[in-house]
């Protein structure tokens, strides 16, 4: 039997196959997601859930079991300076495995193995919160409440509405009528006026005339006048001339 014997061997040397794994839990880390055969990915997310943990521990114990393991220093301090944000939420499973199909040339299975971070978490909760049906009918049950309320005040505010407009349009009839009744009476007061004007000029007309006529009688007479005296003087030369 084989107990105590986890692992695979992948048809490998150990030290070949612990330089491979450092190299590519080091990518991983590096980039957050590589693309390599199925098994190797499996095998892969063993160690990769390992540094995980020893980076949310922090200390320096840690920080060294780490660089043992893992072949860059920067990827490191990344690893643990980000860890306690990234994966704090998390007590495990801080990787995905994502099957892609087959390899063409040899056929062999090829997966995605990628980083998990808090914000997927969030970004899935609220994809879930959207997709809850119960407070869509809630939601749609306050809605045909609100409507069926707002319906009747609707009504009330229409009809108030028309009973002002009907007021306004009476009062507009009712200012033109009277407009109408004061525009006949001036005419009416016009016309009377007319013919009141025309005797009062026709009677000053005739003072006038009457006036020419007195004025013109009175020189009449004063002519009359002048032409007697003037004969008078005559007829008494001629009487003196006659004596002699």
């Amino acid at each position: 039997m084989r107990h105590r014997k986890a692992g695979l061997k992948l048809n490998r040397t150990s030290s070949h196959r612990e330089a491979m794994f450092r190299n590519m839990v080091t990518s991983l880390f590096k980039h957050q997601r590589i693309r390599t055969t199925d098994t190797k990915a499996k095998e892969l997310r063993r160690l990769a859930d390992n540094l995980i943990t020893l980076a949310k521990r922090g200390d320096l114990h840690a920080r060294r079991q780490a660089l043992s393991i893992v072949r860059e220093k920067e990827v490191v301090h990344k690893l643990f300076a980000e860890a306690s944000e990234l994966y704090g939420d998390r007590s495990g499973g801080y990787t995905r495995i994502v099957k892609l199909g087959r390899r063409p040339g040899d056929a062999a299975p090829i997966s995605l193995i990628e980083l998990l971070l808090s914000v997927d978490d969030k970004k899935k909760k609220t994809k879930k919160k959207k997709k809850a049906k119960a407070p869509i009918a809630k939601k749609s049950a306050d809605k045909k409440k609100d409507i069926k309320e707002e319906e009747p005040i609707e009504k009330e505010k229409a009809l108030e509405e028309d009973i002002e407009t009907k007021k306004a349009d009476e009062e507009e009839i009712a200012a033109v009528e009277e407009e109408k009744d004061e525009t006949t009476i001036e005419q009416v007061e016009s016309d009377d006026k007319a013919p009141l004007l025309a005797s009062d000029t026709i009677s000053e007309d005739a003072d006038e005339k009457d006036r020419e006529k007195t004025l013109e009688s009175a020189d009449s007479e004063e002519k009359e006048e002048v032409e007697t005296e003037v004969k008078k003087p005559l007829k008494k030369t001629k009487d003196t001339e006659s004596e002699e």
